[in-house]
């Protein structure tokens, strides 16, 4: 039996909850009345509840009649279920300050998903096609050295979460658009270290490029909507007191 689905799970919780607390001393999410964390870790215990069930399923596996396996390693987790479920709680635990929550929690999504893959070093499940590069490395017993995939994806979630993180701090950007750049990055991510897995799919690839477009559409939108706003505020005069005005 396998538990490193587990022990991923862990290490992407405390990337999480590392990111939250370095974000919390500079103010993320200062106006939110709900705990992030609180949501934070609902989204992802719902996240990987239904991913997992979403992956037994496609593999023919009954949940009903093999209840162990939702948390004992068999297929992995079913990747674009898994996001819709936990992108769907934060919203939903969100109530009317939803995306104040989605922002607050974008750059610790983006670090939780940097800590699940580097939970591969437990289960020496790192490595992905064959190449040449110094950095490869080899599984014991082999000569064929292959791409550390899972830490290129790993490394560059991690980048993507102190870049956000720095944006959100100096930066003030639209409300949503941290969250669409989070989905922005999470489905590119993807799809620059996909085609380096020994497995692939069409379609989780249909997911991650769906992540990509829509994060990205959607971030283009908020921030032209805030350069069209501040445009029309700079060029509005400010209307003179009525004492002031002439006759």
């Amino acid at each position: 039996m396998e538990f490193s689905l587990l022990f991923a799970a862990l290490m992407g919780t405390l990337a999480m909850w590392a990111m939250l607390w370095w974000e919390a001393k500079r103010g993320n999410a200062a106006d939110c009345a709900r705990s992030l964390w609180d949501v934070a870790l609902t989204a992802a215990v719902v996240g990987l509840f239904v991913g997992r069930l979403a992956a037994m399923i496609g593999d023919g596996v009954n949940p009903l009649t093999n209840p162990k396996d939702i948390i004992i390693v068999r297929g992995g987790v079913a990747t674009g279920w898994a996001a819709l479920a936990a992108i769907g709680t934060v919203l939903a635990m969100g109530g009317k300050e939803r995306w104040i929550v989605a922002d607050g929690l974008s750059a610790a999504a983006l670090a939780g998903l940097a800590g699940w893959h580097s939970g591969c070093l437990a289960r020496d499940g790192c490595l992905g096609t064959s190449s040449d590069l110094p950095w490869a490395l080899a599984q014991e017993g082999s000569a064929v050295t292959r791409h550390p995939v899972e830490l290129y994806a790993a490394v560059l979630f991690a980048i993507g979460a102190f870049g956000l993180a720095a944006w959100k701090a100096r930066g003030r950007p639209p409300l949503g658009a941290p969250a669409a750049a989070a989905l922005a990055t999470a489905g590119g991510v993807r799809l620059v270290t996909e085609p380096m897995r020994l497995a692939l799919s069409a379609g989780p690839m249909l997911w991650y490029w769906a992540a990509l477009l829509i994060g990205t559409v959607a971030l283009i939108i908020l921030l032209l909507r805030k350069r069209t706003r501040a445009a029309t505020v700079v060029a509005t005069p400010p209307a003179q007191p009525e004492s002031q005005a002439g006759p």
